[in-house]
């Protein structure tokens, strides 16, 4: 029994402390100036979060990978339709992984912060990415020690497209991004407020359409990829990223209640900053 009591000490401290965190410290928030700080410090994460997804996509953009989602459908005895679904295989670039998470911070910022905010966060990453593309050139034209890890060609290789690539991505990234944040509140002001699927899908999907359409268009343009690519990789770029679309609204769920119960906010009501 002591052995017990000594474990349930720190146990009962633990959970103590975590009660005070997760409701005392909100009820406070709400009130005075920490809400006001609370307030922009989460928006300045979600900001972050948006321009390190950003970024990363226009850095590591050059590695294709494939997947193969619906592999284990596959069946000796399957139909054809069956068959095909299961040799289904996405090529896609590396860059595809982060990208989708900046459609979700704009959607969520949208939703709790307004439009004029999200635009913000949109030209932030742009300027972000415009200042990165002017550090890796840099790096690209010095001159690598005889030592060095990396040597110049192997540096060029990866980061040597990066100037028309970035281009062709701000491109299509600034049009995407003003198209869906327009959309999400034009949803928000036709359904009244309800209906958050309908708003963070319809505005994200088409935006993503509009953006991998662009992007493909003017890296062929470039030379950047082959134009015999273009169809089948802007297939499976929209695919991948309508699927992405559907994975993540739950979260925007999620998020946008949570951080609607921290501020104390009516649903449509946004943070005045």
């Amino acid at each position: 029994m002591k052995c017990r009591r000594v474990i349930d000490k720190p146990c009962n401290f633990a959970i103590q402390a975590l009660r005070h965190l997760g409701t005392q410290a909100p009820g406070k928030l709400m009130n005075s100036k920490s809400k006001k700080i609370w307030q922009d410090r989460i928006y300045l994460i979600l900001a972050g979060i948006f321009v390190a997804s950003l970024i990363s996509s226009n850095l590591i953009f050059q590695k294709f990978f494939f997947w193969t989602p619906l592999a284990f459908l596959s069946s000796p005895h399957a139909g054809e339709f069956v068959r095909w679904l299961s040799g289904f295989t996405f090529e896609l670039s590396v860059g595809i992984l982060p990208y989708p998470i900046t459609f979700l911070v704009t959607d969520l910022i949208s939703e709790i912060y307004g439009r004029e905010k999200a635009n913000r966060v949109v030209v932030t990453g742009f300027i972000s990415s415009i200042f990165i593309m002017g550090v890796v050139m840099v790096g690209d034209m010095a001159s690598a020690t005889q030592w060095s890890p990396v040597d110049d060609s192997v540096f060029h290789n990866v980061f040597g497209l990066f100037g028309p690539a970035v281009f062709a991505s701000m491109t299509a990234y600034l049009t995407a991004q003003f198209i869906d944040i327009r959309i999400f509140h034009f949803w928000k002001r036709k359904t009244n407020n309800r209906h958050l699927w309908l708003r963070n899908n319809g505005s994200t999907i088409f935006s993503q359409l509009i953006d991998t359409l662009s992007v493909l268009f003017l890296l062929c343009s470039f030379g950047v990829i082959e134009w015999v690519r273009f169809y089948p990789l802007l297939l499976n770029g929209f695919l991948f990223k309508v699927l992405v679309a559907l994975f993540d609204t739950p979260f925007f769920y999620l998020f946008s209640h949570l951080l609607r119960k921290l501020f104390k906010l009516k649903l449509g009501e946004e943070v005045e900053m």
